[in-house]
């Protein structure tokens, strides 16, 4: 049994079943977990036996026969997360079980041969990624503005949060505050990497605090042009004249859809990364004060012991906290009968102070959840008050 579990029902080939293990695969080890291990997968065969105190999603492969139906019930009626997966959305109510057809389903698609994008969505029904889909647009108004509209507007409709500093800060806040809170917030930082990039200050400090916060990059670089290498180990698309309109955009259809489905690669990588990072920090200063990891449990709670032997569980998250997150961790710590408060842990540099004053005043009056900024861990958990 493991700490995440998931199933693939239906229809899915042999060679659908092992390609979506192996990409879920190779997204859990960026989180140091293996399958067979901290992660199980299961068929209709063995689904009984799935652990139903761990995070679980499943996926339901339509066919012109559907198969698994009785699999597939057990686990829509027990109110857990399962995707429909069809190959044509025209078909999708011949192919899929009747009580799948008022779930919004997921048409696979050609060009993600991987089934990156699937994976990724399975991975945020069980909370290894968060459901906030968020991308920073970087970008020269004068070089690329018509190619960040364009990105803007499709990956908006591939249900990302994208921001974009001519459509996202309203009149009267403070420009530069607001733009440095959602960079804060984004798992993914579009580049739009044009002859002067570089030349201005703010692109500069977009790029160099996305690094500082350990967000990934993805680099577009323009047609003929030669990127900083300060960039150079971001993930990169390379675009050619042809894959462009006009000088400053729009790309080509089949070129944004690359960029897209690279958006996705990376923001799993992205948020794996920031999460080790915070979990790292967190652990560092656990052990320079005396105290210790116990272990990792479900929904990724860390046991950690202070120096007078009490335990609390301590809930890394990624990003800027919302009230949200914190009924999410209330929740997964009340099914996992966790007795104790359960503690939130965020990275707290670049958040705004007024969001800030916003956490402390949950903080106050909820009490289901405490707080605690990674930039103070060590010094607040050597006088921990539970």
């Amino acid at each position: 049994m493991g700490i995440y579990e998931f199933a693939i029902l239906g229809n899915a080939s042999p060679e659908q079943r092992q390609c979506l293990t192996n990409t879920l695969g190779g997204m859990i080890s960026e989180f140091g977990l293996a399958i067979g291990f901290e992660v199980e997968i299961y068929d209709a065969e063995n689904l009984a036996g799935r652990n139903r105190a761990s995070a679980f999603a499943a996926v339901y492969f339509g066919g012109a026969a559907p198969t698994d139906s009785e699999a597939a019930s057990s686990v829509f009626s027990e109110s857990v997360p399962i995707i429909p997966v069809v190959e044509n959305l025209d078909q999708f109510s011949t192919s899929v079980p009747d009580f799948l057809r008022a779930t919004n389903g997921f048409c696979l698609k050609k060009e993600d041969s991987e089934m990156e994008e699937l994976a990724t969505i399975m991975l945020e029904c069980v909370g290894l990624l968060r459901r906030q889909r968020r991308v920073f647009v970087s970008y020269r108004r004068t070089e690329s503005r018509e190619a960040a509209l364009q990105m803007h507007d499709l990956l908006t409709s591939r249900g990302f949060d994208v921001f974009l500093d001519t459509h996202d800060i309203r009149p009267g806040d403070p420009f530069q505050d607001v733009l440095w809170h959602r960079l804060c917030d984004s798992d993914v930082l579009v580049m739009l990497d044009t002859p002067t990039y570089f030349e201005s200050r703010w692109t500069r400090e977009e790029i160099g605090r996305a690094r500082a916060k350990e967000i990934h990059v993805l680099r577009v670089v323009w047609p003929d042009h030669e990127p900083n290498k300060m960039t150079d180990l971001a993930e990169t698309v390379y675009l050619k004249k042809e894959d462009l309109e006009k000088d400053s955009g729009p790309v080509v259809t089949e070129k944004i859809d690359e960029i897209a489905l690279k958006v996705e690669s990376v923001r799993s990588r992205s948020i794996a990364a920031r999460y080790m990072s915070i979990t790292g920090r967190l652990r560092a200063d656990v052990e320079r004060i005396g105290a210790s990891f116990e272990g990792i449990g479900a929904h990724r709670a860390i046991a950690i012991k202070l120096i007078d032997d009490r335990t609390i569980l301590a809930y890394p998250v990624v990003g800027v906290p919302t009230a949200e997150t914190l009924h999410d961790i209330a929740n997964k710590a009340r099914v996992a009968d966790q007795r104790e408060v359960p503690v939130l842990v965020y990275d707290d540099i670049g958040i705004r102070e007024t969001w800030s004053e916003h956490l402390q005043w949950l903080e106050d009056n909820i009490q289901a959840v405490r707080g605690l900024k990674i930039t103070q861990a060590g010094w607040m958990l050597a006088a921990w008050e539970i």
